[in-house]
């Protein structure tokens, strides 16, 4: 028993033990980084003496874009694009095509020409409207002397006064055909380019002893053709395109008995008697069938009673040679190209001559005249460019030759171009003669209201000599003349 306690004193003597030498023991000493291994210095290369920087060389400019040629945007009746040999438009449209490209040549770099073809019946009102909206208008525009007025009235043209008086060929301007340009305040709102008076067209068959020179011979004479189976005359009676029959050759009529339609204070005055004998003739001749139906059909179809010589005179514009084709005279000759060249043929051959309308004795022949000319309308964006445009045409006589028996379509209104060879041939000499025997005016020129009162003009007449014949002429000019006179 003894000996097993010792045992046990024994063996917890060396857990004692143990435990002690345990806690005695040093630690562990605690592991240890190899040093870092110094880098070794970098030697740093001996200083290089400066380098001298080389002069500076200018910067070499780099050449910018050419700018963009600005558009000159013109509105004329005649198409470009349109090459139809047929168009009644043709030689307008030609003149296009020839001289768009000499103007872009020209003006290289500066300008380029587009034009926006519009219809001639339509122009004055699309421009107007676009003009009082302020919306896009051209920067050159086509017009007749007869719509002066309307646009003036509506603020649709610039005032061209002091930069006209200022070009060298400002004093070479015909002054009738200045006078057509100028407004109701006196200033000049187009640059004329050509004038286109009324004539009569005559068969020379037809009438051999000449055109009569009186309404009196005329009735003699139309009777004679009835009975032959033509004629006496044609003339455009209808009431469409705004009444402009008023202006056509029923005017010649009227201006040629001491007739017409203004007043000296610029109302409209129509209740006169040179007005009432004019109509009452012209009825007359209406009713005893020496003027066709065709005249009041419209559409211009009674351009084709002279062009087969059916009627055998035709009272239009200068301007009519153009359409007037192609033409098979009395005797059967035929002028067949088509174009206006048939109407100069005619008359170079001996078959076709001009002539002033006839007029009651101590009368002179009367007839309207318009010009034909260009506008700058207010708020045309290139306005230089348009001044530059018409000096372009009009400084040089050979161009200037060219827009006239292009789209001019008249006599050159720039007289010492009168004097150039292309107006040295038959039509033109007839057509001067004709013009000098006559007193021409404008039908409609300084009236506010000039295109109301246009289409109130004709549908009386139109009324007293088709419609009702029985009618009293003087009472229904005098409805007509009090109708515009009191705004109505």
């Amino acid at each position: 028993m003894k000996s097993k306690k010792f045992l046990m004193l024994t063996f917890a003597v060396m857990i004692i033990f143990a435990m002690v030498l345990t806690a005695c023991k040093p630690a562990a000493p605690a592991p240890t980084q190899p040093p870092a291994a110094e880098k070794p210095a970098v030697e740093q290369p001996a200083e290089q003496p400066a380098t001298e920087k080389p002069a500076e060389q200018p910067a070499t400019e780099v050449p910018a874009a050419p700018a963009e040629p600005t558009k000159l945007v013109t509105w004329y009746q005649y198409d470009e694009t349109n090459e139809d040999p047929a168009s009644d438009e043709r030689a307008g449209n030609q003149w296009l095509r020839d001289n768009m490209p000499l103007f872009d040549e020209t003006f290289a770099g500066k300008y380029v020409w587009e034009n926006v073809p519009k219809a001639w019946d339509k122009m004055t009102a699309e421009l107007v409207a676009a003009v009082i909206a302020g919306g896009e208008v051209p920067d050159i525009v086509e017009l007749g002397g007869a719509q002066i007025t309307s646009y003036v009235n509506n603020g649709a043209l610039q005032d061209l006064t002091d930069w006209l008086k200022s070009r060298p060929w400002y004093g070479d301007i015909e002054p009738g055909a200045l006078n057509s340009c100028i407004g109701p305040d006196g200033g000049i709102y187009c640059v004329p380019t050509a004038e286109r008076p009324y004539v009569v067209f005559v068969w020379n068959e037809l009438y051999p002893n000449g055109f009569p020179k009186t309404p009196e011979e005329f009735l003699v004479e139309a009777e004679r053709l009835k009975a032959e189976g033509h004629y006496g005359y044609a003339w455009f009676g209808s009431t469409q395109y705004g009444g402009t029959g008023s202006k056509r050759g029923l005017y010649s009529i009227i201006a040629s008995f001491g007739g017409g339609y203004v007043a000296p204070d610029g109302s409209l005055l129509l209740n006169t008697p040179e007005n009432v004998a004019a109509i009452a003739f012209i009825r007359e001749t209406v009713v005893k069938g020496y003027a066709p139906d065709a005249v009041f059909a419209g559409g211009f179809v009674e351009e084709d009673t002279f062009k087969d010589a059916s009627s055998a005179a035709f009272v239009t514009g200068l301007m009519g040679f153009r359409y007037i084709n192609p033409l098979t005279a009395p005797d059967g000759t035929q002028f067949s190209t088509g174009t206006e060249q048939d109407m100069y043929d005619a008359i170079a051959a001996g078959q076709v001559k001009l002539a002033p309308m006839f007029a009651p004795a101590g009368k002179t022949p009367g007839c309207n005249i318009d010009v034909q000319g260009i506008g700058i309308p207010v708020g045309a964006e290139n306005v230089q460019g348009a001044y530059d445009f018409i000096d372009w045409i009009m400084s040089d006589n050979a161009r200037y030759t060219k827009y006239v028996m292009g789209p001019g379509g008249g006599a050159p209104a720039l007289v010492s171009t009168q004097a150039q060879p292309e107006f040295q041939t038959p039509f033109y000499q007839q057509a001067s003669a004709a013009i000098n025997a006559s007193q021409c005016t404008m039908a409609v020129k300084n009236l506010d209201r000039p295109d109301q009162a246009a289409e109130l003009i004709m549908n009386t007449i139109y009324k007293l000599i088709k419609e009702d014949q029985k009618a009293d002429i003087a009472t229904e000019l005098q409805k007509a003349q009090d109708e515009y006179n009191s705004g109505g």
